[in-house]
């Protein structure tokens, strides 16, 4: 039997998600990978999305995009990717029905891991690094970037916030982390004590953070977050820069005079990796997936786990993955 998660309706994922049983997968089909999933990861966005979806469906919908496993047969005509045979272990993202013992996936979407990365860093080697490269990308369009300018990114202690310092660091870009407690820029100081933390608990944040620049200008600012911590970024940036919004954790919208953009004459940008996924081109898309494999083999220590569970426990999974204060991804073993 194939167990896998599946949703009906719009929710609260807890309330909304079931674990079926329904016969094994057959053999893949033409250009298709058949993969026994050992490990997929729960993000929030995918939460997101189910809390989100309109009414109700007439079939139940497959859940979760990202996993790992084991192949266990090609079907014809598959273009593989290099490393990607019988037996060996792969990542599959975005596959829709990933949340499931058994996947049937589009072999455009298989990535070989390599051997030195177990699996619970094969589980999230895909989308989080992938949404970091597109980051990086949208703020190197900035002029001062890399030069006498610096980033501001927020919700820095999340896993791709992690992610995004390890990328400056390497490349010796400057950065201005802010999170949202004094706890979490402790501990984001001890994981990183060279990049300044900054938490918005202090009602000065904004201004700390124009002291940690040192008078450099704020050219570009990362936020998954949006609406008044938004707005508060705007009035950091200086003439020119950019915000990219990348999430939607505030509930409030953002808030912006028209004079604001055009007297600094600043860009809003919204970025997904969805719209990274078909804006890419093919050959764009086979190079982001060769610098995300890249990351995860030099940051791997970045790839937290703030718990594994069975699919038993999908309910106490779905509910960690939404906690305050967690530190990484929640992980399932089906």
């Amino acid at each position: 039997m194939n167990r896998r998660v599946v949703y009906a309706r719009g929710g609260l994922p807890a309330d909304v998600l079931t674990v079926i049983e329904e016969s094994e997968s057959a053999a893949p089909g033409h250009g298709q990978v058949l993969i026994r999933t050992t490990v997929f990861s729960i993000h929030p966005g995918d939460l997101q999305a189910i809390e989100a979806y309109p009414g109700k469906a007439a079939q139940p919908v497959p859940a979760g995009l990202e996993a790992t496993g084991v192949v266990e047969a090609i079907g014809s005509g598959a273009r593989l990717a290099p490393g990607v045979e019988v037996g060996g272990c792969v990542a599959v993202f975005p596959q829709p029905g990933a949340w499931s013992q058994w996947i049937t996936a589009d072999a455009e979407t298989v990535v070989a891991v390599p051997d030195e990365l177990p699996d619970e860093v094969a589980a999230q080697m895909l989308a989080n690094p992938l949404t970091a490269v597109m980051l990086r990308r949208e703020a190197q369009e900035h002029p001062a970037f890399g030069y006498d300018g610096l980033v501001v990114q927020t919700a820095a202690g999340s896993s791709v916030g992690r992610l995004v310092t390890g990328i400056c660091r390497f490349h010796n870009l400057g950065l201005v982390n802010v999170v949202r407690s004094d706890r979490g820029a402790a501990e984001l100081r001890k994981r990183f004590p060279d990049v300044p933390v900054v938490s918005t608990e202090d009602p000065g944040w904004a201004e700390e953070v124009r002291k940690a620049a040192g008078g450099r200008p704020v050219g570009v600012a990362l936020d998954p977050i949006g609406g008044r911590l938004a707005e508060r970024l705007l009035d950091l940036l200086t003439p020119g820069g950019k915000l990219v919004s990348y999430g939607q954790i505030a509930e409030e919208a953002i808030s912006v005079h028209a004079s604001t953009l055009l007297n600094k004459s600043l860009t809003l940008r919204g970025k997904n990796i969805g719209r990274w996924l078909s804006e890419a081109s093919a050959e764009r898309r086979a190079s982001d997936v060769a610098t995300a494999k890249q990351i995860a083999l030099e940051l791997k220590d970045q790839f937290e786990v703030a718990a594994t569970y069975g699919l038993g426990e999908l309910a106490d999974a779905v509910e960690h993955a939404v906690r305050p204060g967690k530190v990484g991804l929640v992980l399932v073993r089906p």
